[in-house]
């Protein structure tokens, strides 16, 4: 098995950097457990430093009281251990180090990246004082240690077919209650939804998202027993749907319907939000295909699909375009921001994104969102997992697979 120390170097010989500094107290910075490996039951109570070179022998800088515990971690790596005691041995031990090199550590700079700004600003300062000639943001470094393997995309894969069936089959119970004139409530399509993830055997994590009316509007909004809402005639179907197998990195999928003949304004909106999922997708494969992985950063694909929805509806939307898909359903990758924060992380292959641009005009009485994800093939570019929506469904007219038909492909006139 590759050593972490090699891992890191592997990612700092396509930089200019000297090194990469990895600080941690009490798990301040949850990035060096990964990038190190550092095994779950490490029983680690004082602050320590890891200085790994570009090329060459790590150095870790450790409290003495815990020399046992890192001699057992550090077995197969490549490492000097410096141990110190007093807060003095500490800074000199850190100057030995780090004088005079440039170097990476876990910080964004004015915290623009709050995913990798882990480390404290008196550790930072610490550093300086020692002598560093330059701290840089290992947030595109961070990144290689994200990538997805070929049973991590299998796993995605059959994330993304549970969900698509269990997305139809709630929207079809919605249309099938709407046209039998029966009541029809978020819980009972959250239902349909939750009982098909558990019997594939995958999770949620916590109830999904089946939002009607102005609930859509809340971004965020999750139905419960003590509030939710009963379809009306009229009224908007937002189904924001997600899982993931254990230990694997998840699917996230958003589709839109409505209860009856949408409105002109309802259309209009998502005519917008669509041409904004698009234009981000597009963003994307346009600058693969003309330089290839290593020039497009989050920010770009959000600024698109912004420019594309236009001045009336972007004014609603009030979320970043997507974010980075991973064991967490919020990962600690790029995301497509220029909006919550201006993301200038590299898009790195390996890893996946979502796509997902939203307007949520609150006092109209809706909220619309359509979501894709994209997994960024190393060898193929930008790849869709997902199935994209079309056209939103039109629930309770006509027969069902007609309106799931139109919401796939193009909707008729």
């Amino acid at each position: 098995m590759t050593s972490p120390i090699t891992r890191m170097q592997q990612a700092l010989a396509a930089t200019s950097l000297d090194g990469w500094l990895v600080y941690d107290f009490q798990g301040l910075n949850p990035h060096a457990r990964t990038v190190l490996n550092l095994p779950g039951g490490a029983f680690l109570t004082r602050r320590f430093f890891v200085w790994v070179p570009r090329s060459g022998q790590a150095v870790v800088l450790h409290n003495h009281i815990e020399g046992g515990t890192w001699g057992e971690i550090t077995r197969h790596w490549n490492a000097e251990r410096r141990a110190f005691g007093s807060h003095g041995q500490l800074d000199a031990a850190l100057r030995e180090v780090v004088q005079g090199r440039t170097l990476a550590m876990e910080y964004s700079a004015g915290g623009a990246v709050p995913y990798v700004s882990r480390v404290d600003a008196g550790t930072i300062e610490r550093v300086r004082a020692a002598g560093a000639a330059g701290i840089h943001s290992s947030a595109d470094l961070l990144q290689s240690f994200l990538a997805w393997s070929a049973d991590d995309l299998a796993a995605h894969e059959r994330a993304v077919s549970v969900l698509m069936q269990a997305k139809d089959d709630a929207f079809r119970l919605i249309h099938e209650r709407l046209q039998a004139g029966q009541p029809v409530t978020e819980l009972d399509a959250q239902a349909v939804i939750m009982r098909q993830i558990e019997a594939a055997g995958m999770s949620a994590g916590h109830p999904v998202n089946v939002s009607f009316g102005a609930n859509a509007a809340d971004s965020h909004y999750e139905p419960s027993p003590e509030r939710h809402a009963t379809l009306k005639e009229g009224e908007c179907v937002l189904i924001d749907l997600w899982a993931q197998e254990p230990g694997r990195p998840f699917a996230d999928v958003t589709w839109v319907g409505f209860a009856g003949t949408p409105t002109p304004e309802y259309l209009g909106a998502w005519d917008a939000v669509a041409a904004a999922r698009d234009a981000a997708l597009r963003t994307l494969q346009d600058g693969y295909a003309a330089s290839g992985w290593g020039q497009l950063q989050g920010y770009m694909a959000d600024r698109a699909a912004r420019d594309a929805m236009g001045a009336e509806w972007e004014a609603f939307f009030l979320h970043r375009t997507g974010h980075d898909l991973g064991v967490s359903i919020h990962g600690a990758g790029a995301n497509l921001d220029d909006y919550e924060t201006r993301d200038t992380r590299t898009l790195t292959p390996g890893l996946a994104v979502t796509i997902e641009p939203g307007t949520y005009p609150a006092a109209r009485g809706f909220g619309i969102r359509s979501e894709i994800d994209v997994y960024l093939d190393p060898q193929a570019g930008p790849r869709v997992t997902t199935h994209t929506q079309r056209a939103p469904f039109i629930l309770g007219q006509g027969d069902w697979a007609q309106v799931r038909a139109d919401g796939y492909g193009e909707p008729r006139l």
